[in-house]
């Protein structure tokens, strides 16, 4: 690996005058950056520091950390955030009351939909302020889908480490940790961990070491070498277990290839015989269809809206 001493010294300066920083992986992200963003979040827990993770999509691999990911970016304040899956037009009104010393919140559930799970319940703390962003695999912000765009205020002054092995890695930290002749990103990881001088345990080594391994291939890739292997040697010796992470299959998207019903045989008219008649086909007066107008009748949109009351009165 190159000299990155320079670069991996001002990660670590970022890293420790700050007080709470966000892990970000790129939109529909790779395995080798789940696995380098979690290894980096359990590292940098374990040696007390406040980071989380975020990404735009739902991350569904078989690593550690994974449940730790939010669609959000947010730091741990002082305000309580309550969260639980919604479905368009299904909770009727948001209601509070209190009782005693308990403050009380009431969702109520649209008629013809199911009731909330309380196993589904998360709570989680927001409001603080965000110190700096660690951008993982990503060669520009944009990559990193809505979590980015929609938020791009929260970036605005903010020191951003950009980690990444990207050939069109467009530069865009405060300081840009890149190389682009690594073979995963989870070898940078490994290097920022041991420069920290974090014990990297057993998680976080299976982790790192699944991540290696999906992004050579099972280290049969043009781009392993030697630093590969003695990189997942100090892995295994940290009690790395021999881990292959597939990626879950999505919904594929269309093709353009219709299947078509089997056509009926025709018979060609040589196979007629001449004495008997050919009917001629009918034309069929296309059914019309009513108007928009008349057809379907428009629901206002703000009677899906959750309506919120404030009643002493609900027990």
């Amino acid at each position: 690996m190159n000299n990155h001493a320079n670069t991996l010294n001002r990660i670590i300066e970022i890293i420790n005058k700050g007080n709470y920083g966000v892990i970000l992986i790129p939109q529909n992200p790779t395995i080798d950056s789940v696995a380098a963003a979690t290894s980096l979040y359990l590292g940098l827990n374990k040696a007390g520091k406040n980071v989380s993770l975020a990404s735009s999509n739902k991350i569904d691999f078989d690593l550690v950390a994974t449940d730790k990911f939010k669609n959000i970016i947010a730091a741990e304040g002082d305000s309580l955030m309550i969260s639980f899956p919604y479905i368009d037009g299904s909770i009727d009104k948001v209601d509070y009351n209190i009782k005693g010393e308990n403050f009380n919140l009431i969702i109520t559930p649209r008629p013809g939909y199911p009731k909330l799970n309380p196993n589904q319940v998360k709570f989680s703390y927001i409001g603080g302020s965000i110190d700096f962003f660690i951008v993982i695999d990503a060669p520009t912000l944009n990559s990193l889908g809505e979590i980015y765009t929609d938020n791009q205020n929260l970036f605005a002054g903010k020191d951003i480490i950009n980690i990444d092995r990207h050939l069109t890695n467009a530069y865009f930290g405060t300081v840009n940790f890149v190389d682009k002749t690594i073979s995963s990103i989870s070898e940078l990881i490994l290097k920022i961990l041991q420069t920290l001088k974090i014990e990297i345990d057993k998680d976080m080594a299976t982790n790192l070491y699944a991540g290696i391994a999906a992004s050579t291939n099972n280290f049969i890739s043009y781009s392993t070498n030697a630093n590969t292997f003695e990189n997942i040697a100090t892995l295994l010796r940290l009690g790395a277990i021999k881990k292959i992470i597939k990626k879950p299959e999505v919904n594929k998207t269309f093709t353009g290839f219709v299947p078509q019903a089997p056509q009926p045989i025709r018979p060609s008219f040589s196979s007629i015989p001449e004495t008997q008649p050919v009917t001629p086909i009918e034309k069929v007066e296309k059914e019309k269809t009513p108007t928009d107008q008349n057809f379907e009748e428009k629901k206002p949109q703000d009677i899906l809206k959750p309506k919120i009351f404030n009643s002493d009165n609900i027990i």
